[in-house]
């Protein structure tokens, strides 16, 4: 039986909701590893935020975080992972220069949390799990270390502002991703290497997987590289419109309704 390497998204493609993996899905993806497939998880959340459901999932694999800006194994210490960070001077130039348009950011720095303003509102986006590290204040005070990404809420219909000056004065240096739909007005700052293809390729090398031995699950925008690198990309039925191009498959079913292992064993043959 042919072996795969599974590169799985957490939010909107493996987890139930913000919290839940269910427990099918956890009983599926423990019994093909012990059949000799791999899974990684590959996610925009994190490390503290992601290590619980790659424990619940017993994963010896490494943990691609922070879209791949962030690359680590916690079980394998032959493993050398990786950092990917925005200069902490451009990080600060964006933030001073386009303050008018800014209603809240933070920075990560692996799993420490930068905080311009400590409110209830900020919570559900900061991901602060496992007793992280918060750090409260201005930047300029606070923040001595490049970031594995900077977060900006802008004020409401005031985002475009922010993206128009990283595009004239930080062109192929800093990147800039719109969460879009509902969370136009979040603007994420990442390094150019930073994305899920490339933290992927460098995993399954690692691993001793070719490309065409990958599947991929995503649901959203920072999941097309991996999907890409994929042999075969499969986007979520519940995914972004944007996916779809990239997507050799599409799942029958939601997130919420187990679309990923539900896929998995049509295309493994194992129930």
């Amino acid at each position: 039986m042919k072996k795969y390497l599974i590169a799985i998204d957490l939010d909107g493609t493996l987890l139930k909701d913000w919290e839940t993996v269910s427990d099918s899905t956890i009983e599926y993806l423990n019994k093909i590893q012990e059949q000799g497939h791999k899974i990684v998880l590959a996610t925009g959340r994190p490390f503290r935020s992601s290590e619980k459901f790659y424990d619940l999932l017993n994963l010896n694999t490494p943990l691609i975080n922070y879209n791949g800006g962030l690359v680590t194994s916690k079980n394998d210490p032959n493993f050398e992972g990786y950092s990917l960070t925005v200069d902490k001077d451009s990080v600060l130039d964006i933030f001073e220069k386009n303050r008018e348009f800014i209603h809240n950011a933070f920075g990560e720095v692996r799993d420490d949390i930068y905080l311009l303003e400590d409110t209830e509102e900020i919570q559900p986006l900061i991901h602060n799990f496992n007793g992280a590290k918060v750090i409260v204040g201005e930047f300029s005070d606070n923040l001595v270390e490049p970031t594995n990404g900077f977060i900006i809420i802008a004020n409401k219909g005031e985002g475009q502002f922010i993206e128009s000056y990283v595009e004239k004065h930080y062109n192929d240096k800093v990147l800039f991703r719109n969460w879009g739909n509902e969370y136009r007005f979040i603007i994420e700052l990442f390094s150019p290497q930073t994305n899920k293809g490339n933290a992927l390729k460098y995993v399954s090398e690692y691993l001793g997987f070719e490309p065409d031995d990958i599947i991929a699950f995503g649901d959203a925008h920072n999941d097309i590289e991996m999907l890409n690198f994929a042999g075969t990309s499969v986007g979520m039925k519940n995914a972004q419109d944007c996916i779809f191009e990239h997507a050799d498959q599409v799942t029958e079913y939601k997130n919420h309704e187990d679309g990923v292992i539900k896929h998995l064993q049509k295309l493994l043959n194992i129930k």
